[in-house]
């Protein structure tokens, strides 16, 4: 009588969470492992004015079989009113949930006053950044790429405050699978990559770009889910190798573990990804992503920038982000002492093995992403004040500085460039690790010209692909960072061109899923970069922007830095910096 009642309530008897623990051998520590799943329901109520139930029917909706609940007006009108209210959450009963949705439906505001509320809610987001180019020639190439940054960032503003991120193979948008490819007949609710785990590398590129958006208020269910999965990070470390800080893996479930398959199914008839017996305790049988905990790094370091561009409150995340260096630290210590006898090489240096670079260099020793990843959280943990960092944990920060190794590099044909680790045994996929230290690690600047030729060196004699775009490829950031602005402008107009599906911005599936959000991420990043870059106090003005693309943009920098800019024509028409005191800090490579 009161509308239409919908909802998913998961069953506590047959859980994923339960599965896993069992499966990784962590039975010992269930209570500290996050239960994210027990007692979950989703669901909703569609309520109308002067709706009747007319019965049921049933039908086929491409592939999947559906039965249906058939509403009509009592009486002809002219217009309907349909609302519909949505709830998420875990409780003891089915009961109790349904007693929060009906406290959201009383809560409800006047359909004047909700739309009001939304129309400033948009008008807010659009005013807080922008990204416009070729405003007065809207049928160039260059206007739509600017076009697709607005749509996908409007894509990103759609699932603002979940409290799950926004997943990276599209977010609450998807696509029936027969309509993606005709190999995969399901229902509507399959997608590749799906359920509740989250890829690491993925769910970085939707990120980033936030922070010059300014968009802070989106990147909280990002660093929620790591917060909330630190106790069980804590327990695989101390469980599997007795050090007391905090491990995640690549693929990680809502509830912090290894995705079941890249564990290894141990169950009796397994036939597929078993799980080989040799494989020691603690690591995954999975040769894409085993030894692959350097996002825990990345996210530390979003975390810290995160600070450094809003200024808010980190005290939530200090102790992810410590313990998240900690591991590293201390796993690769005891990782060498097994082996020498002696936790540091004769440098007194880590030794980062087993270990690898990205998905890519298999078997690394000493990876460069990890290197880079490790000196930007520690210096930038170390750039905190007081009430985030002990002294104490000031001096121990310190000195897990001094151990860290140094970049590898070797010559080719006469020139020297940077290698994606030490060494490696094997090569499993096409990322481009040796280029972390610029992006998003931040090491080196435009104005490191020694540095940058590394890199232009390293870009022109690899071996890497060099012609993907799709998906997470981010070859675009990295040229952008190395200024090449010919090259970068190229791939980034590939990369924001209008998908080839109705709406410009449902990019894919590429490796992943339609729409394809780090496709998305990425290519919004590779604009930013082209237009500003903020290593260090400085603010880098068209680092790598083509003279003939005019531009009006709206920014964010480090310290609550706004940066308003028009190029028309070539010429720098407005520049307005907020506060003013920031302006000693710009440099325009424009000229």
């Amino acid at each position: 009588p009161e509308g239409v009642l919908f909802y998913h309530r998961n069953r506590d008897d047959k859980l994923l969470i339960d599965y896993a623990v069992t499966q990784q051998g962590l039975e010992n520590v269930r209570n500290q492992i996050v239960n994210t799943q027990q007692g979950r329901t989703f669901g909703g109520l569609l309520t109308g004015d002067g709706f009747m139930n007319v019965g049921t029917g049933d039908g086929t909706y491409r592939d999947t079989p559906y039965k249906s609940w058939r509403l009509k007006s009592a009486t002809r009108r002219k217009a309907h009113s349909i609302r519909i209210f949505t709830h998420v959450d875990q409780t003891e009963t089915l009961e109790d949930w349904k007693s929060g949705l009906q406290r959201l439906r009383n809560q409800q505001l006047p359909d004047r006053d909700a739309f009001q509320r939304t129309l400033a809610w948009w008008d807010d987001f659009w005013n807080r950044s922008r990204l416009v180019i070729n405003s007065d020639h809207t049928d160039s190439g260059a206007w739509a790429l600017g076009r697709n940054y607005q749509l996908f960032r409007y894509q990103l503003g759609c699932n603002y405050y979940g409290e799950y991120p926004t997943k990276f193979n599209g977010g609450n948008f998807t696509y029936d699978p027969g309509l993606v490819t005709g190999k995969r007949p399901f229902s509507p609710d399959w997608r590749a990559w799906g359920g509740g785990s989250f890829t690491a590398q993925n769910q970085r590129l939707i990120y980033w770009p936030l922070l010059k958006t300014g968009d802070f208020e989106a990147m909280k269910p990002q660093m929620e889910f790591y917060r909330r999965m630190l106790p069980t990070g804590k327990a695989r470390a101390e469980t599997y190798w007795g050090h007391g800080d905090a491990v995640f893996c690549e693929q990680t479930e809502n509830f912090g573990l290894p995705i079941a398959c890249a564990w290894g199914f141990t169950e009796p008839g397994a036939a597929n990804r078993r799980r080989r017996p040799e494989v020691e305790h603690g690591v995954l049988d999975n040769k894409w992503i085993v030894h692959h905990y350097e996002s825990q790094l990345e996210f530390s370091y979003m975390m810290l920038e995160y600070h450094r561009y809003s200024g808010l409150d980190i005290s939530p995340y200090m102790a992810f982000i410590k313990e998240s260096i900690r591991f590293f630290d201390e796993h690769y210590q005891m990782r060498q002492r097994n082996k020498s006898g002696r936790p540091l090489d004769d440098h007194g240096k880590l030794v980062i093995y087993p270990s690898t670079a990205c998905e890519t260099y298999k078997g690394a020793k000493n990876p460069g992403d990890v290197i880079a990843g490790l000196k930007a959280c520690l210096n930038g943990l170390l750039a905190l004040g007081p009430e985030f960092v002990s002294e104490e944990e000031r001096d121990y920060f310190h000195n897990v500085l001094k151990r860290v190794p140094d970049f590898s590099y070797e010559e080719v044909g006469g020139d020297r460039i940077i290698k994606p680790a030490e060494s490696w045994e094997f090569v499993t996929n096409s990322e481009c690790p040796q280029f972390y230290p610029l992006f998003p690690f931040n090491r080196f600047s435009l104005e490191d010209e020694k540095m940058i030729t590394v890199f232009r060196n390293t870009w022109k004699h690899g071996t890497f692909p060099k012609n993907m775009v799709q998906s997470w490829h981010q070859d675009g950031i990295f040229l952008a960072r190395m200024g090449m602005t010919k090259e970068a402008a190229e791939y980034n107009a590939r990369k924001m061109r209008d998908s080839r599906r109705r709406f410009p911005t449902f990019w894919g599936p590429g490796h992943d899923w339609v729409p394809d959000h780090n496709h998305g991420g990425s290519g919004m990043l590779g604009l930013q970069e082209m237009l500003m870059q903020t290593i260090g106090d400085e603010i880098v003005l068209f680092p790598a922007w083509p003279k003939d693309w005019d531009v009006n943009f709206k920014l964010h920098a480090p310290y609550n830095t706004i940066i308003e800019v028009e190029l028309k024509n070539g010429r720098l028409g407005q520049l307005r910096v907020t506060p003013q005191s920031r302006e000693a800090d710009i440099i325009n490579m424009l000229h």
